[in-house]
């Protein structure tokens, strides 16, 4: 899991450390990087407040799955993290 992180998301909002991407298929082939698809399973960081009259269901340390395009990814301290809203995050694992 990621370290403590020094954001604090706004209302609906959740940071998203995403899990890596595959290395290898389950036959043993290994995927050049070129070919690796975007990890759709991460671990929630932190989350914010939520809104007015809906509160946050994920809390910090839920192993979440999102949509392939949710998110805008960002780089923050060296680490690659995703912002999205709450309602882009498709189940709790």
């Amino acid at each position: 899991m990621a370290k403590n992180v020094n954001i604090t998301p706004l209302h609906d909002r959740v940071i998203v450390k995403p899990a890596p991407a595959e290395e290898k298929t389950a036959g043993g082939i290994i995927i050049p990087d070129t070919a690796k698809e975007k990890p759709q399973r991460g671990t929630v960081v932190a989350a914010g407040p939520g809104k007015k009259d809906e509160p946050m269901t994920v809390k910090p340390g839920d192993a979440i799955l999102y949509g392939k395009y949710a998110g805008t990814e960002v780089s923050f301290e060296g680490e690659d993290l995703l912002i999205m809203r709450e309602s882009d995050i498709l189940a709790v694992i």
